[in-house]
């Protein structure tokens, strides 16, 4: 175990709510700043920690990716800018839903449940009562409470946050966080379908050595790790093949026919990404890395399988290819799809007319459509070349229409047009390469 991974295992193994700080961690593991810095760092990204402003870093629960639509208190100060000023030892607790204190105090009371947060400006007889309803306090306005609603805070371990923004902007941007949660809801990550504790080979071994390996397990690849644990490079079948001979010396080193320098995957990646890391460098399979650790595996079947699981279901939140085409209405044609709708406001550029990017978007969507309904397949875009030929207004009513022009096994080329009326505004040639499943 290097420095940088027992720093982490330190962190790990802290009580959630913690404080950490560079110093302390390079006193007590004997570690300069620089490496413990770097550490907390990827304690960090890992969700392991989280930095406060004005509090410092201390020790979270890991948010499960089930719960990711939910806010702890300690992303809360992040998201409005604020400022802990009691119960640093609830951060790490999560929020169950937020409400405006602007109502009497017996109105009030039927709204506020357990783990609720608070939002209200300086009325200070709100924040007896919040608590007494074990509420965490959101106080706008930059306003503060006295010491009494300080100490209870602290015992009940319920944060009380001060921001300087109002009311309706607090809960704005809460509203937002929340609903990002919901669209990164449904993004599947490579930690959700890799396998643990995969079969290895490592470096120093012999031909003969990756030989039995392979007739034991019938797996013909296997990451290559040295002594560290480090993965330095994959062998396959094909490693073991010279081109003037039928075999290698079942006593050459392992290290001196790999792979070096494999492609590899970190648990956060997408499974998107990494199915296009796969078709587009032809490899069936991607060690999955945690500082450079090997932590599992992914194969090309696995990330097909997830891909297809993933589209079956239902969307909690909408992306900006949703929002750009929920107006449209589609018609299927024999050789493509006809999207009819408006130009609306949220397309529009800073000169008031169609931006070019969202009607690139716009293309790109309804060419991908059109193959999927000519031929439900996995896809990935090459290449898109657009040309603009007039601009349009807000309102317009627009047929955006794709023609599937050449269509292979593996690669499909569309022509996309947008007209207003008869006349045309944008064209562009959409390239696919299809995913074989």
């Amino acid at each position: 175990m290097n420095k940088h991974q027992k720093i982490l295992h330190y962190i790990k193994e802290l009580e959630v709510g913690a404080k950490i700080s560079v110093r302390k961690i390079a006193q007590e593991l004997n570690v300069s700043e620089g490496t413990a810095y770097r550490a907390i760092k990827e304690a960090e990204n890992q969700e392991l920690v989280s930095t406060i402003p004005r509090t410092g870093t201390i020790r979270i629960e890991k948010v499960e990716k089930k719960n990711l639509e939910q806010l702890t208190f300690g992303e809360v100060v992040n998201i409005v800018e604020g400022n802990v000023i009691s119960g640093w030892n609830g951060l790490n607790k999560i929020l169950n839903k937020f409400a405006i204190g602007a109502m009497t105090l017996d109105a009030m009371t039927q709204y506020l449940s357990e783990g609720d947060l608070l939002i209200v400006g300086n009325r200070a007889e709100t924040y007896s009562l919040a608590l007494e309803r074990n509420c965490a306090i959101l106080i706008t306005g930059g306003f503060t409470c006295d010491e009494e609603i300080k100490r209870i805070a602290n015992k009940k371990n319920l944060p009380i946050i001060s921001s300087t923004y109002d009311s309706f902007t607090v809960a704005t941007m809460l509203n937002k966080a929340i609903y990002e949660r919901l669209i990164k809801k449904d993004i599947l990550l490579v930690e959700d379908i890799l396998v643990e504790d995969p079969f290895f080979i490592e470096s120093h071994k012999k031909v003969r050595d990756c030989k039995k390996l392979m007739a034991e397990t019938g797996h013909e690849r296997f990451p290559v790790l040295d002594k560290q644990g480090v993965v330095v490079g994959m062998i396959t079948p094909k490693d073991m093949v010279i081109p003037d001979d039928d075999h290698l010396n079942d006593d050459q080193p392992i290290h001196k026919i790999m792979t070096r320098s494999p492609i590899t995957v970190s648990p956060n990646t997408s499974v998107a990404y990494a199915a296009h890391r796969m078709i587009w460098e032809g490899i069936e399979m991607i060690p999955v890395v945690e500082n450079k650790i090997l932590i599992g595996l992914i194969t090309r079947r696995d990330v097909m399988k997830a891909i297809q699981y993933m589209q079956n279901q239902p969307q909690v939140g909408e992306t900006m290819e949703d929002l750009l085409i929920e107006n449209f209405q589609v018609k299927k044609e024999k050789d493509g799809v006809v999207y009819s709708g408006k130009v609306t406001p949220r397309m529009l550029s800073q000169l008031g007319i169609a931006s070019w990017g969202s009607l690139n978007m716009l293309m790109t969507v309804v060419g991908t459509a059109a193959l999927e309904k000519h031929r439900p397949v996995e896809m990935i875009v090459d290449n898109f070349t657009s040309h603009f030929i007039r601009p349009i207004q807000i309102d317009f009513p627009i047929d955006v229409r794709a023609i599937i022009i050449d269509l292979g096994r593996n690669f499909c080329k569309i022509e996309v047009v947008i007209q207003y009326g008869e006349q045309i505004v944008a064209k562009g040639m959409l390239a696919v390469r299809i995913v074989n499943k």
